[in-house]
């Protein structure tokens, strides 16, 4: 093993993250009785240019006027692109006016660190400020060829800061690619398996050798349980530790694939004890159901053990 470690962050609770829309102020409280593990109020794709500023005004109202910890909600925001009009007041109203009450910001479209660095400027100066006691995390949409070409650079210099988390923005990284498709997230007939396996592998990999928590992003067809289910498991596959939620019918379907499942629990454990029991014998690997487990079959047993118990505790 490295000398070079990047533990994990903040570990938080993270399968499902249901998008909301900040002109949509009717959706907020369905939102929160949802039963989901993370809300994003949106203030960016999913609000007209000419709701912008209003939907700043319903957001900050309801994560006041709202108890979102007290059903178990981690609570994020996602602000306006550096590029527009719109990202400066985003940040300055929520962190003044709500800022208390905010887990993390989520930066659309990031490009390259500097772009973490300016948003993470602003929260540092704001938070002092207001002499917060609790720190707003922050976390980063990989959506663009730009972003993805720096996504280690993205990685391992935010970690040093407030950055605890990358996504995968499917539908405008197609676009900034030109790739040949409509789909939000699904399965391409002209393309010979996944198409966004490269992509989500290299977003995952970079969270992971630096300690932050990549995550999926949406899937277009709400019609389409079997088709969201499946790209849930690609990217649990991946690495990735949980997946968008865009209608609260695809929340259970991500919970479901991002929970592990009792038996593989179970088998965690027995993995965990057998070698336990190896190791007072002085022996450093095991048989267990007639195959070799060693070290590193500890450390994947202990990644099982230790989401059940965090999904647990959530509970």
């Amino acid at each position: 093993m490295s000398h070079t470690l990047y533990e994990t962050k903040i570990q938080r609770v993270q399968r499902c993250e249901l998008a909301v829309p900040g002109s949509s102020p009717e959706m907020f409280e369905k939102a929160l009785k949802s039963g989901v593990d993370f809300v994003f109020l949106d203030l960016e794709d999913a609000v007209a240019p000419d709701d912008k500023l209003q939907a700043r005004k319903n957001v900050i109202q309801a994560i006041n006027d709202l108890d979102w910890k007290s059903h178990g909600i981690t609570l994020s925001v996602r602000i306006n692109g550096l590029d527009t009009q719109f990202m400066v007041r985003d940040v300055v109203d929520l962190v003044e006016q709500a800022g208390a009450k905010i887990d993390t910001l989520l930066i659309p479209k990031a490009g390259v660190y500097s772009d973490i660095y300016m948003v993470e400027s602003m929260v540092n100066q704001l938070e002092m400020q207001q002499g917060l006691k609790n720190r707003i995390g922050l976390e980063a949409l990989i959506e663009t060829a730009l972003g993805m070409a720096n996504v280690e650079d993205i990685a391992r210099n935010g970690s040093c800061g407030r950055l605890e988390a990358l996504h995968f923005g499917v539908a405008d990284y197609a676009a900034s690619n030109r790739a040949r498709t409509t789909n939000i997230g699904g399965l391409n007939p002209d393309y010979p398996g996944d198409q966004w396996h490269f992509a989500i592998s290299r977003m995952t990999v970079a969270c992971r050798a630096y300690g932050l928590r990549p995550i999926d992003g949406p899937f277009g067809d709400i019609k389409d349980p079997d088709g969201y289910k499946l790209a849930a498991r690609r990217a649990a596959a991946l690495g990735c530790e949980g997946k968008w939620a865009i209608h609260p019918t695809q929340i259970a379907l991500a919970n479901e694939v991002f929970t592990p499942p009792e038996a593989e629990v179970e088998k965690a454990k027995r993995i965990l004890a057998a070698l336990k029991e190896a190791a007072a014998l002085g022996k450093g690997a095991a048989a267990l159901d007639g195959r070799l487990i060693d070290a590193a079959s500890e450390r994947m047993a202990n990644n099982v053990v230790r989401i059940a118990d965090a999904i647990a505790a959530r509970k």
